[in-house]
Order: structure tokens, then sequence, then C-alpha cells
């Protein structure tokens, strides 16, 4: 599988080959990973300071599954396992199952000297039926997008 090229300043990338559909921000944020990451995991309060998303019920924790719903699909609920919990670095989370169809969202936070963050959201969705519905998937750049500087809003308010 092939990486996304790297976006910056807050403009999504997106990839896709027959398999695989790669859609991935990065933004600069004014703000310690601490901050951002109790914005991450604080799922009662993300529906508040997160246009992208109408709800999120359960808790972003280790090994625990939470059920969102987003304004791009708001008829869906994506149940998604927390895959990886990694405070205040690493959060991968994703839903279906390989090889037929499966989503993996992965937020990166990296530290700066200068006390800003990096923040990276990848997504990366893949699997057989991808070659049958993938002409039905919305282009996912416009909502990475808003929920980089939505979440880059927020952060700053700190």
């Amino acid at each position: 599988m092939q990486e996304a090229a790297m976006s910056t300043a807050g403009k999504a990338v997106s990839q896709k080959t027959t398999f695989s559909r790669t859609c991935s921000v990065t933004t600069n944020i004014r703000a310690k990973p601490e901050v951002i990451w109790g914005l991450l995991t604080n799922a009662a309060d993300m529906p508040k300071w997160n246009s992208t998303i109408i709800s999120v019920e359960g808790s972003i924790k280790p090994g625990e599954t939470i059920k969102l719903k987003s304004v791009s699909n708001p008829k869906r609920i994506f149940n998604l396992k927390i895959a990886e919990f990694n405070p205040p670095t690493k959060l991968v989370w994703g839903d279906g199952t390989a090889p037929m169809f499966k989503g993996v969202r992965t937020y990166t936070l990296t530290a700066k000297p200068d006390g800003t963050t990096d923040f990276n959201m990848t997504e990366v969705i893949s699997g057989i039926l991808l070659l049958m519905i993938g002409g039905s998937l919305p282009d996912f750049k416009p909502t990475f997008e808003q929920y980089a500087a939505d979440l880059k809003r927020e952060a700053e308010k700190s």
C-alpha cells in the first residue's frame, strides 16, 4: 500500500489505488500535545467543537468501541474500535474487517521545540468491496480540512 503525500497547513491530500483510499491532513497547532489529546479523547464534548461530528457515544479508551455519527453520513453509525492509545502522541481507531472492507483512522501528535504541536490525521480505507463502492464514497478532503481547522481553533483557545 502506498502512503498519501504529506499535507501541509491544513490542506488535505488523498490517494487512490485499486484496493485502498487514503486521506490525510496535517496542521500546526499552538498548543501542547496534552491539550489536543484531551480534545481528541473526550467523546462527550467532541460534537461541541467539531462541526464534522453529530454525536459520539462511549469512551475513547484502550480496547473500547465508540459509536460515531458524522455530518458527512448522518444515517450511518460507525462502530469504531480503539486499536491504539498512546497518550499524548497516537490514537488509532477503525471499523470493518479485512480483506472485505476496513477503515482505519490514525491521529498523530508531534511536539515541536517552540511549544506547538504538529497534528496529523490519516484514514486508510481498504478491501475488495472498495471495487464496488469506491465510486460512491465522498471526497473526504473537505471534511478532513474542517476537522483539523475545528481542532486547531478549539485547542488554541486554551
